[in-house]
């Protein structure tokens, strides 16, 4: 029997965990922790329903954190096995595991001085020393080749486009012939997009678990960087200070990368760039290391060391440099996390920025619901920051050109020359973005589509 029971990122976009079991063997497909609505990060403190010491193996698609943030907890409750990704996820996550430990710590520090948690006292879900230990069973493979998980499990990584290191995951079922072929998509990235080379085409599979954050649209048309040099130029001429929120690793070098092709061109002033965020310099020894796995065709930068060493890109990296940037005037950039301003120096930022103006908030790519990303996108004019009411009156813009996430037409395109599986799992999207998918792939390939409920669990030999 072969079984595959869904512990997170289904009718939601976070906290992705399956489970596939196949004879005795039992392995994990990602590790993520829960963000955004309260109901979901509180599922992030709930016993799992499986013992964590059952498990053989933990595989990952990539380091982002709503993909691996919850190994610290796992380890900690007693899985004591190599956790396998390829050498730039566990670079990447090394770098994001202890970032996420630091961050919980500081926030229930900050909470508990601002007395503003319902918790007495507020506490991190794990702390560094859980982070190291789980850092040290990260184990790197590469890309193309067989490896055995555990048992009859097989796995092969092919690149998603979605991040440096980042993989969907194909698996081999080999307790039977042919095999039981299954592909998780993990993220799956754009075509074209800067920074990243598109997709690998998908393998036959029988069972495809397929993301589907974007099933219910797409980005608009038009070239990212003709998007960036409209709204840069009109945010300079506000003359305030333009912030973006970042995810660390990934978006952070991939703007920085996109505003250097506009100021070396010519199509946008040279102006200063603070990198606010400790690990996204440390990320950029990463990208060094992986040069291959970067497509720099929008521009010629002299290779990827160039994306953070411009002279007028400077590095933020102790809280006091940070405050220093509230006296900071524009035009100037502030780059810092978190991505869906969910908490990190961003916050901060906002606090600060956002009552003002004639200053530019840039947002770029998906904002889960609940999160304050979301809230600002969808045009509240009053938001809860650190237990403050903040006023916005920022300009506000987006550029989902940045977005790492595929859109509908591109996951109907990178779908389109699979032989048709027996089942598809639409996984990692909202239930209205699911949905739609859904229909669209059932009516253009006739594919069998299916949408799990958390902790729906499935023997895959009953679904044929």
């Amino acid at each position: 029997m072969t079984r595959l029971t869904f512990h997170g990122a289904a009718e939601t976009v976070t906290g992705s965990k399956y489970l596939l079991e196949a004879d005795d063997a039992k392995v994990l497909i990602d590790c993520g922790l829960f963000q955004g609505l309260k109901e979901l990060r509180l599922r992030n403190w709930d016993p799992l329903p499986f013992a964590a010491d059952s498990l053989d193996r933990i595989v990952l698609t990539h380091a982002h954190i709503d993909h691996t943030g919850y190994l610290p907890r796992i380890v900690k409750d007693g899985y004591h096995g190599p956790i396998i990704c390829t050498p730039g996820t566990k670079r990447l996550a090394e770098l994001l595991l202890l970032d996420s430990a630091e961050n919980q710590e500081r926030d229930a520090e900050y909470f508990n001085y601002k007395g503003i948690s319902k918790h007495k006292p507020a506490l991190p879900l794990y702390d560094p020393k859980d982070a190291r230990k789980a850092i040290k069973q990260l184990t790197a493979k590469p890309r193309s080749q067989w490896h055995q998980a555990a048992g009859p499990i097989w796995i092969r990584f092919h690149d998603a486009g979605h991040l440096l290191g980042s993989n969907m995951i194909e698996v081999e079922i080999r307790n039977q012939d042919p095999p039981l072929r299954l592909l998780f998509s993990g993220d799956v990235g754009r075509y074209d997009a800067p920074l990243y080379h598109d997709p690998h085409e998908p393998p036959r599979c029988d069972f495809l678990i397929c993301e589907s954050t974007y099933g219910n649209r797409d980005h608009p048309e038009g070239d990212v960087l003709d998007d960036l040099e409209v709204t840069m130029n009109e945010a300079i001429e506000r003359g305030g200070v333009i912030l973006m929120a970042s995810f660390a690793v990934g978006r952070a070098q991939q703007l920085i990368y996109l505003l250097q092709v506009l100021m070396h061109s010519g199509r946008i002033p040279k102006i200063d760039i603070y990198l606010d965020s400790p690990m996204a310099v440390d990320a950029t020894e990463i990208f060094r290391d992986f040069a291959e796995d970067h497509d720099l065709s929008e521009g010629r930068l002299n290779g990827p060391e160039s994306v953070l060493n411009a002279p007028n890109v400077h590095m933020v990296r102790s809280s006091k440099e940070s405050r220093e940037l509230n006296k900071l005037k524009g035009p100037a950039v502030i780059i810092a996390s978190s991505g869906m301003m969910t908490g990190g120096r961003i916050l901060f930022h906002l606090r600060q920025r956002l009552p003002w103006a004639q200053n530019t908030l840039l947002a770029g790519g998906f904002m889960a619901a609940g999160t304050l990303g979301r809230r600002i996108q969808e045009g509240e004019r009053t938001v809860r920051i650190h237990k403050r009411d903040v006023p916005v009156n920022a300009h506000l813009a987006s550029i989902s050109g940045l977005s790492g996430h595929a859109g509908q037409s591109e996951l109907l395109q990178w779908v389109s020359g699979l032989p048709q599986p027996k089942l598809v799992f639409l996984t990692h999207g909202e239930p209205e973005s699911a949905s739609v998918l859904s229909g669209l792939m059932r009516r253009r390939f006739g594919f069998r589509t299916l949408i799990p409920r958390m902790g729906e669990s499935f023997n895959l030999e009953e679904q044929s």
